[in-house]
């Protein structure tokens, strides 16, 4: 008898075997241990004065050749500055373990990590890095744009300053990627910050609390 059948027949009668039966709280508590949600504790309070201590985190696309390319960037809320970037072809976990891998150990320790709830963010591979990177998790209301507001304001700007249609390879792309990173720390001033660069800033910044050293 086909399976098929069976399992209509026993839906049906409301039929239940009794022979190796899932344990539903184990089941419950394997989901658990998998994806997690934090709670938002970044609450929009988007203006920082210490840099280093904030980070907000996110996954944006990239039309290329007919597909998309995937660029996952973290950014300190403080000064604006991009400290860890990450650009594949594909969507894997990969990718948002490889950028926060960038921002150097010593920044890590301590510092909030703010992102949305999506699949890369409550994968237990992310939640058990940022625990080993000594870093305190975030995440945004479900379908809240607006509760990661920076890195959205950033993904804006890059899409309409990055000269991104004329690449003929993923290489290339990259490279440009990497020139704009370099250009907004470095070269573009923002009005909201004294019309200083992020870097500037950032420094500013440091320098006003004296207490820690620029990187």
């Amino acid at each position: 008898m086909n399976h098929k059948k069976i399992q209509r027949i026993m839906k049906k009668y409301d039929l239940i075997a009794k022979v190796r039966r899932k344990n539903p709280y184990k089941a419950i508590m394997k989901k658990r241990l998998e994806h997690r949600i934090f709670p938002n504790k970044l609450q929009r309070e988007f203006v920082q004065f210490v840099p280093y201590k904030v980070f907000c985190t996110d996954i944006t696309y990239i039309p290329f050749q007919n597909e998309f390319v995937f660029l996952s960037v973290v950014k300190d809320i403080a000064s604006g500055e991009v400290v860890a970037w990450n650009v594949s072809p594909g969507l894997e976990i990969s990718l948002v373990r490889d950028t926060i891998k960038k921002i150097p150990p010593e920044l890590c320790e301590s510092a909030m990590i703010h992102s949305d709830q999506g699949f890369h963010y409550t994968h237990p591979g992310y939640i058990e890095l940022v625990k080993e990177l000594k870093m305190v998790q975030s995440m945004s209301g479900k379908g809240s744009c607006i509760d990661n507001a920076p890195i959205e304001s950033f993904f804006g700007h890059l899409k309409d300053e990055l000269d991104y249609k004329t690449c003929n390879s993923f290489e290339e792309l990259r490279s440009k990627i990497a020139e704009y990173m370099q250009y907004y720390n470095n070269e573009r001033k923002q009005w909201t910050r004294n019309k200083m660069t992020p870097v500037q800033y950032r420094n500013h910044l440091l320098a006003s609390l004296g207490s820690r050293s620029v990187y």
